[in-house]
């Protein structure tokens, strides 16, 4: 089994949050203390809190939702106690609550009353979805019951819009957690773990999304193209499958969203193009689509950032592996399961360079979010892009005051992501004369380079090491 790498800020969260349990055992009136964590699907969540379970030592209840009915679901939460280090779990098996609101309260009765304890329930909306008012009783269990032992309660879940709502304000669980994202493996944790160099992490980062299950199949110091022959190889591979279980579970595939996403990841970005290369479908339905798209975090719907406004919307997917993967892999899954994954890698080869060229705007400005205020550059409080309707001028890097009309425009800047190319003077010459298009004022400039800058008049340069040595910071 590989090491456990990176996640050092959940840890610490989760620590905090068991030390404040520790330090209230049989000294206050609610000791409890509640975290709702939740991250997309194969991020990693539970492999968290399971490295967070066997570094804290402490008596556990792991129980994981299955989708099924409530009836079912209850059968699990009673396995899941008989299978827990929770010391009094006998009671389950004597007394065997038939209903949900009896399970929660006995589950408050065995929890020690003296010393701390965890409890974790995986893939709470399903609950939700399945259990009628399930919110209510398990904010009846808690204020009553759960919250009076000195128990961390983990709630974790995958579907981040269904997360986020548990916790609004016209909620029944409303404020009784603290909010805890889990983000895929940051660009530098995978350079770590797989043995690459800034460059090749970044690459590996876009072809990944840090996705624990897909890196843990990339063997430490080979390139990518040794990974992605490899994963061809291989039809059950993570690479392959993960991001089909994952539409899977969010988006049936008669749906109209699946059918949207793949137009977006083939490489569509506006509305009427996106309608388009999905069939020709009415707007109204499209609109419907990304709508629950967006909602999902499963698209990125973006207005260019300057000092007017602008309705030249364009949408991708936001996250980087589903990215890869509608681009290459799933329109020729055919060719792949019949073991010529060697196309497909020709194919990935030939498109690569192009591909990625776009693919990394988005990585390169959450970098520059954590990397700066650097002594050049100011703090970036939005970091976006700007385009025309005809694409005409395009600037990668804007960062303003707010978005998506600005005030202020802080900086500029370009980003050339070619192996054998620096940034040059015609790069240079190409951006200030974007930049004059969208402003008379003296906005600095910057540039982003995997293989170096040769020209001055840059107010800033990075290169792949100073982006990967942002996520170390971070």
């Amino acid at each position: 089994m590989r090491r456990f790498i990176g996640r050092d800020r959940e840890l610490s969260v989760l620590g905090s949050a068991f030390q404040a349990v520790r330090d209230a055992a049989g000294s206050a009136a609610q000791p409890g203390q509640c975290v709702l964590m939740r991250g997309r699907r194969r991020v990693g969540k539970s492999r968290l809190v399971e490295e967070f379970l066997r570094r804290t030592e402490t008596p556990y209840l792991f129980f994981t939702a299955a989708g099924g009915t409530a009836k079912d679901e209850l059968t699990g939460l009673l396995d899941a106690v008989a299978r827990s280090t929770l010391p009094e779990r006998e009671l389950f098996s004597e007394e065997t609550p038939a209903q949900w609101n009896a399970a929660l309260r006995l589950l408050a009765e065995i929890l020690p009353e003296d010393s701390p304890s965890v409890v974790v329930i995986d893939e709470v909306p399903c609950l939700m979805d399945r259990i009628d008012a399930f919110e209510g009783m398990l904010r009846r269990a808690w204020d009553r019951l759960l919250s009076r032992k000195p128990v961390l309660l983990l709630l974790v879940g995958s579907d981040l819009s269904v997360m986020e709502a548990l916790n609004s304000h016209d909620r029944p669980f409303h404020e009784r957690g603290r909010e805890m994202v889990v983000g895929p493996l940051s660009p530098a944790d995978i350079g770590e773990m797989l043995d690459l160099s800034p460059a090749a992490a970044l690459d590996a980062a876009l072809v990944t999304g840090g996705l624990p299950l897909i890196c843990a199949e990339w063997r430490a110091g080979a390139d990518i193209w040794e990974f992605l022959r490899d994963s061809l190889d291989n039809p059950i591979s993570a690479l392959l499958v993960s991001a089909e279980r994952s539409l899977a579970a969010e988006f049936p595939p008669q749906t109209m969203s699946r059918e949207v996403l793949r137009a977006i990841g083939a490489g569509e970005r506006t509305f009427t193009n996106i309608a388009r290369a999905a069939g020709g479908i009415a707007h109204t339905t499209l609109a419907r689509a990304t709508d629950a798209l967006t909602e999902k975090r499963v698209v990125a719907a973006e207005l260019p950032l300057s000092l007017r406004p602008s309705r030249e919307r364009r949408y991708r997917v936001a996250d980087p592996y589903l990215r890869f993967w509608l681009a290459f892999l799933d329109p020729h899954m055919s060719e792949i399961e019949r073991m010529r994954g060697d196309l497909t890698l020709s194919r990935i080869r030939e498109q690569w360079t192009s591909w990625r060229g776009r693919a990394i705007e988005p990585l390169v400005r959450e970098s520059l979010a954590c990397l700066l205020p650097d002594g050049l550059l100011p703090a970036t409080p939005v970091i976006g892009g700007y385009w025309t309707r005809g694409n005409d001028v395009e600037i990668d890097l804007v960062c303003a005051d707010r978005q998506p009309v600005a005030n202020q425009l802080l900086f500029l800047g370009s980003i050339k992501w070619l192996e054998n190319s620096s940034f040059d003077s015609h790069d240079l010459a190409a951006l200030q004369k974007h930049r004059a298009a969208i402003t008379d004022g003296p906005v600095p400039l910057v540039a982003v380079s995997r293989n170096g800058v040769s020209c001055s008049g840059l107010q800033a340069t990075y290169s792949p090491e100073e982006l990967i040595g942002a996520w170390r910071r971070g």
